[in-house]
């Protein structure tokens, strides 16, 4: 079996998880952070499991490419600074 096809459960058979796979593209849901109400804490970047929140400047940023829409990082912020929104596609 190739190490790099994924599996009909979507999940890729590799090491290094989404970085070499943009996987943005399989969301539902998308989150939006709204940064007048962000704290910089950074609970969304430490627990992302997809590496998708970056810090930039002095604010937190999602990439999308990477972002499958879990909501972990919604439901880790404390300051509720992160909605989630229904993807348009």
């Amino acid at each position: 079996m190739d190490e790099n096809k994924i599996t009909l459960a979507g999940i890729v058979k590799s090491n290094g998880s989404t970085k070499n796979y943009k996987t943005g593209s399989w969301r539902t849901y998308k989150p939006i952070i709204n940064h007048e109400l962000c704290k910089r804490c950074g609970k969304c970047y430490a627990h992302c499991p997809d590496n998708a929140i970056k810090k930039v400047g002095n604010k937190f940023e999602i990439d999308y490419d990477y972002c499958k829409g879990c909501g972990i990082c919604y439901e880790e912020c404390p300051f509720n600074a992160i909605e989630m929104v229904l993807e348009e596609k």
